[in-house]
Parts: structure tokens; C-alpha cells; sequence
């Protein structure tokens, strides 16, 4: 299952390292990433491997939109969920495009003027 989360990260764990049964060595990070919605939800995420190095350039309080798999696994009767990020990208980079479509934003407010030859009002 693949899914993109939006918000704050608001704490970054030290890096896990260690060595497979298959004698292969790994390297795993966690953050948490604060929704902004309007009951907020934090949310643990796993990056793996290279991903750890991509976490770097992001510290608590960036705004980032993850792009995460949600993987469920069962051992000895109990299960387990892990949430894993593929993507990590800056939230705001297409924000100020964004922002200057808004109808509303005031660089695209109307412009009126006292032309009254153009007025089609009846009063």
C-alpha cells in the first residue's frame, strides 16, 4: 500500500546499524512527521539504506511530503507495521506557484477604476 504524508517533522532518532542473517550490513533511521490537519497525527517513519543520507538534508521543523509504504508482517503470533518512506521532498516547493493561483491571494485581486463609460451598474 502506498501512500504521501504531509506535515512537520518534529524529531529525528539516531541511525540503527547492524548486520543481516545473510551477513549483510544495514542501516536504518526513524523521524516523526506531524500532520497538519485538524486533529494532528504523528506519525514514526522508517528510512532505510541510502534514504538515510536523503533525511540529512531535512531537520525538525521542515515542512516535507513523504511518500511512504505500509507493510505488515507476523512473528511468533504477533503483528507487526512498519512504515516505510521511499521519498522524502521538501513540501514547500511548489508553494509560491501554488500561492499566486489562489483567487483570493492579493496579487490577484481585481482592478477597478472610475471609468463610468464602462459602468453597466443601474444605479
Amino acid at each position: 500500500m502506498a501512500l504521501d504524508i504531509t506535515g512537520k517533522i518534529i524529531q529525528i532518532m539516531p541511525t540503527t546499524t547492524g548486520t543481516s542473517k545473510a551477513g549483510k550490513d544495514w542501516v536504518k533511521q526513524e523521524f516523526v512527521v506531524e500532520t497538519q490537519e485538524t486533529y494532528p497525527k504523528k506519525v514514526c517513519i522508517s528510512v532505510m539504506g541510502d534514504k538515510t543520507q536523503e533525511l540529512k538534508k531535512y531537520v525538525p521543523g521542515n515542512e516535507v511530503k513523504v511518500s511512504l509504504n505500509l507493510e505488515s508482517r507476523e512473528y511468533n503470533g504477533k503483528w507487526y507495521t512498519n512504515v516505510n518512506a521511499w521519498r522524502i521532498e521538501a513540501a514547500t516547493a511548489g508553494a509560491p506557484a501554488a500561492a499566486t493561483e489562489d483567487p483570493f491571494h492579493p496579487d490577484n485581486e481585481p482592478s477597478f477604476t472610475a471609468d463610468s463609460s464602462t459602468d453597466d451598474l443601474p444605479f
